[in-house]
């Protein structure tokens, strides 16, 4: 396994041999998984394509003055030119060549994540920008992820896409609500196996409605996470005695439909969820209690409340099923609470209004 200004593995060495996993090489995402990796946390395995890469595509196909002059006195508010110069910069990434030594890099990297496995195995593709999951942001929803990838084809032009999702009308909008500079934003691309989930949704180590820091709130579905954080459906809702580890209150969500693999699509495909199935948990009380105990140790770890996204494999045995799939500082009811500054006429965090996690992170998104 080498490493290069180009490459991280999750669990390799640093290429400076600092040991920081360096946010701007390796955005929020890639630094989150390499952090716990390295902390000895279940992760996919899996490999990141550092921002290196993207400044060097970005120098070979000679479109910085492009990216620069197309954002420069952009109006948020004006929808019909914002979609228009993200057309126009994502046709440009999409369009250009990736230098010779950039993919060779990326071609070396994937066969030797390969090579860990019996068989091919699919992979999931990543972005993981520079500007996300900072303290006072997050870019949760705000560039793109693609999965079950096979073959150095797909896999090498759909990093191509997650570099040119930085782009993408609501980053644009993001940044420049947020007074987020385009300068020196990069982008990172995490490559790693693509879980088989029957199981999988985000826990919170607080309670995003009241800040309360004695739970764990976990939101669970059927199948793969994505359904979950996007908001298509409604997951089971679980929050946890963050000491005792006991469930304090449940909720069964409706969960009408999991996304799970098709071998004969060789892709992904949407499911019905039957009645039986979805009037359970869709997790056991052994599984919540081990959700809670990772979120935990996250939280221990990064010495903050952490959101994270966890899923139960269903290739793997029980007891060693559970994987964290992302960990990022929660900025829900932090920013509720900085909203709600001292002698404001504003609600209490307690009235916040939000009863799921998922609503709560579609909002701070901008995409509910």
């Amino acid at each position: 396994m080498t490493t290069t200004p180009y490459i991280q593995f999750f669990d390799g060495p640093d290429f400076d041999g600092t040991g920081e996993h360096r946010h701007e090489l390796l955005g929020g995402k890639c630094a989150s998984l390499v952090a716990l990796t390295q902390a000895g946390m279940p992760v996919p395995p899996g490999f990141a394509i550092t921002t290196a890469s993207y400044d060097a595509f970005i120098a070979a196909a000679g479109i910085q003055d492009d990216i620069h002059s197309l954002l420069a006195g952009l109006d948020a508010d004006d929808v019909a030119e914002v979609d228009r110069v993200s057309a126009q910069l994502r046709l440009e990434i999409e369009s250009r060549p990736v230098p010779a030594n950039v993919r060779a890099d990326f071609v070396a990297a994937y066969h030797a994540l390969q090579e860990r496995f019996q068989e091919p195995v699919p992979v999931a593709v990543r972005s993981s920008a520079t500007a996300e999951d900072l303290p006072d942001a997050s870019f949760a929803g705000q560039q793109d992820t693609y999965l079950w990838l096979t073959g150095i084809e797909d896999v090498t032009e759909h990093i191509r896409r997650c570099w040119a999702s930085l782009f993408t009308s609501r980053a644009i909008t993001y940044r420049l609500k947020n007074n987020i500079p385009n300068e020196g934003l990069s982008m990172a691309v995490a490559v790693q196996k693509m879980v088989n989930a029957r199981a999988a949704g985000v826990a919170i180590t607080m309670d995003p409605t009241t800040g309360d820091r004695s739970k764990v709130v976990i939101e669970s579905s059927y199948g793969l996470g994505e359904l979950v954080v996007s908001g298509l459906v409604t997951p089971d809702n679980v929050t946890v005695d963050k000491i005792m580890l006991m469930v304090v209150k449940r909720a069964i969500g409706s969960k009408h439909a999991e996304l799970v693999p098709d071998s004969a699509a060789a892709g992904l495909v949407e499911l019905e969820v039957s009645a039986d199935r979805r009037a359970v948990l869709s997790i056991s009380e052994t599984e919540i209690t081990a959700i809670a105990t990772i979120a935990k140790k996250a939280e221990k770890h990064f010495k903050c409340p952490q959101d994270i996204e966890w899923a139960l494999d269903g290739d793997l045995p029980d007891g060693q099923n559970l994987l964290l799939l992302q960990s990022r500082p929660e900025t829900v009811h932090s920013s509720a609470a900085k909203a709600a500054a001292p002698g404001a006429d504003a609600a209490p965090a307690t009235s916040f209004g939000i009863a799921s996690i998922t609503q709560a992170l579609l909002v701070q998104a901008g995409k509910a």
